[in-house]
């Protein structure tokens, strides 16, 4: 599917300010463009807008999901997997058909993501975020993170800047 293009993974909050979701889907259409594949998780929020933004710009992305592929979760984003399945995408899983999303299963997945990508790249995360969890399991591969500052104090820039100040790329 990636063909040898650079991978990207963009990963962040399930609920992004509105700056936060189009400054992933741009960044992320313009990373299609240029000729990267975009990994995410299919979640509400930055994944969504990642794999939005991947499409956009004619580019391969790639849902990684925390449950089984023919599941459909969450039920909003039926249409965003369709227009994946059927365009330029693949949704992949290491769960057997019919496994139910289950709340342990979603960070487990990250591990993941975070395997596939040549690049993490956290757009929007609170203290305490998924994303995080993508990080380190990339921390802990020798693959590249990236942290996309926020505003200063704001909560859902507050994981951004942790990894900003831990050495993250910008």
């Amino acid at each position: 599917l990636t063909d040898g293009r650079p991978t990207i993974a963009v990963v962040g909050s399930r609920h992004p300010t509105a700056r936060g979701r189009e400054f992933a889907r741009q960044l992320s259409r313009e990373l299609a463009e240029a000729g990267a594949a975009i990994i995410s998780g299919l979640a509400l929020g930055i994944d969504a807008a990642a794999h939005e933004g991947a499409l956009d710009g004619g580019g391969p992305t790639v849902a990684v999901l925390g449950c089984g592929v023919d599941v459909v979760h969450p039920q909003r984003h039926r249409a965003l997997r369709e227009r994946i399945r059927t365009g330029a995408g693949a949704i992949v899983s290491e769960y057997w058909l019919g496994v139910r999303p289950l709340p342990w299963r979603f960070p487990a997945r990250n591990r993941i993501v975070a395997a596939l990508a040549d690049a993490v790249i956290v757009v929007e995360a609170a203290a305490r975020s998924g994303a995080l969890i993508t990080a380190d399991f990339a921390l802990e591969g020798g693959t590249a993170v990236l942290a996309v500052p926020g505003v200063p104090r704001a909560p859902m820039s507050a994981g951004c800047h942790a990894l900003l100040r831990a050495g993250a790329g910008l």
